[in-house]
């Protein structure tokens, strides 16, 4: 499931996920709270969903820094990189052996940042000119604020991108790439899973083309006359994951038509 939107909206607990995931718990079903944002490492968004009353461990959380560190090692490992970005993300490439660098690396990194610079978003591009490869953690042009809309990720690629002519390759969501190593690190399959989102363009989009079921909260960005410009749909819309409640082992109600079918057999 996504996290902004689905659980939490900025600092505040969304009303009923709580008990949600409380019942996911208590089922025993496994979940991994994904987020495109590269800021904060797992520890630090298990921290911060702890003051909205969330307990989620740290190896629930699923990072586009994390996805675009695993994607990295598998392509080059032990390589190096220059990286436009916070904690979260030199955080996890330094996990994987990286040597984050300014001098001929192998990788122009940019993730999400708060105090993006000239001087570093010119670096960038100079280096990337030289021939390192432009990868990005998300392609989000913009992110919420108190004061209104912040650039993102994707905004500060496409100035690079226009500077360089080249496109950076975008690991994070709607990546399914993003979506098959939280699989991954979850152990599950598919099949037996279902992307919970509150986007259209990005948490449907990739569940989807990752072969799982989808459902659409309107608890955050999406709504449900937007959802329907898009050439695709998720398998279900609910107002917010409160509706779940009591449904975690058959979000789809699956069950329960096929139990209202055999009654109806035996009457």
């Amino acid at each position: 499931m996504d996290m902004d939107g689905v659980l939490v909206r900025e600092e505040h607990l969304i009303p009923g996920a709580d008990e949600f995931v409380s019942e996911l718990r208590e089922n025993g079903i496994g979940f991994m709270v994904l987020t495109n944002n590269s800021i904060y490492s797992p520890r630090d968004l298990r921290a911060r969903l702890r003051r909205t009353g969330l307990d989620i461990p740290e190896d629930s959380i699923w990072t586009s820094a994390l996805a675009t560190a695993r994607f990295l090692k598998e392509q080059r490992p032990g390589g190096s990189a220059y990286v436009v970005g916070e904690s979260g993300l030199t955080t996890a490439l330094h996990s994987i052996g990286y040597v984050l660098t300014d001098r001929d690396p192998d990788y122009v990194v940019l993730g999400e940042t708060r105090t993006y610079s000239f001087e570093a978003i010119t670096r960038a591009i100079r280096l990337v000119e030289s021939g390192a490869r432009f990868i990005a953690t998300n392609p989000d042009e913009k992110g919420p604020s108190r004061e209104g809309s912040l650039p993102a990720t994707g905004a500060v690629a496409a100035l690079i991108e226009r500077a360089t002519g080249r496109a950076p390759y975008y690991v994070g969501k709607p990546n399914p790439l993003m979506m098959r190593s939280a699989l991954r690190a979850l152990g599950a399959h598919s099949e037996s899973t279902v992307m919970i989102g509150d986007r259209m363009d990005t948490d449907v989009r990739s569940g989807l083309e990752a072969g799982l079921q989808t459902l659409l909260v309107l608890s955050g960005i999406s709504g449900r006359d937007t959802a329907e410009l898009f050439p695709y749909r998720p398998t279900k819309v609910l107002d917010s994951v409160a509706e779940l409640v009591g449904r975690t082992r058959d979000p789809f109600g699956e069950h329960a038509a096929e139990e209202a079918e055999e009654k109806a057999e035996h009457v």
